[in-house]
């Protein structure tokens, strides 16, 4: 069952869609991407395949709380284009999310409010276009500890249905395990009742 404090969405896949007004044609994109390095490629690929639009503006989300963002209006007016692409991230509630709407230029000016909606309405179609996917907040945590304490500490593995990533088992036993960041707490309350055991934790998401 999924756990609103460790879950967030991201989209499920490329989506895209065309929006046309006055004989200006906006393409929207929306890709997922998982880091800035990602962003970088993925509109590096756009711009190549584009080369000949007039203005490829975008934005991008990423992280769990939509932390990380940016927004580009790429030689349209301030808040024009860029603005409304991102703002469609959040009342979509996306995040590890990129949207870029590539624009033909029709020959007829739109004006202001003209473009925020040309801009808003492709990039929230291409949003709807490519679905929605959950990713899990979760941790690895390296546990430490002697080898009389495996029983206990396989019980509570088993019992928590924790991913078993790597172990090793000598005098000096070690796990690698991933555990949902829900339930992070209770499961190290657990393992300190057996003691004897040190940690370790990296977060990531899948």
């Amino acid at each position: 069952m999924s756990d609103a404090s460790d879950t967030y969405f991201t989209v499920a896949r490329k989506g895209e869609a065309v929006y046309r007004e006055k004989a200006s044609k906006f393409i929207g994109l929306a890709f997922p991407a998982g880091s800035e390095t990602e962003v970088k490629d993925i509109l590096g690929m756009i711009r190549k395949k584009y080369h000949d639009a007039n203005h490829h503006c975008y934005a991008y989300c990423l992280g769990p709380d939509q932390e990380n963002y940016r927004f580009n209006d790429d030689g349209e007016p301030s808040g024009s284009s860029g603005r409304p692409i991102y703002g469609q991230l959040l009342s979509q509630g996306v995040s590890d999310t990129l949207v870029v709407v590539v624009r033909y230029f029709g020959g007829t000016k739109l004006g202001i409010p003209g473009l925020i909606k040309a801009y808003r309405q492709a990039a929230s179609e291409a949003l709807e276009n490519a679905g929605k996917a959950e990713k899990i907040i979760s941790s690895i945590i390296e546990l430490t500890f002697r080898y009389e304490n495996i029983n206990d500490v396989m019980r509570i593995q088993k019992e928590e249905d924790l991913d078993l990533i790597h172990q090793s088992f000598d005098n000096e036993c070690r796990l690698r395990l991933g555990i949902r960041k829900s339930k992070v707490e209770r499961v190290m309350k657990r393992l300190m009742r057996i003691g004897n055991i040190s940690t370790s934790f990296d977060t990531f998401t899948q």
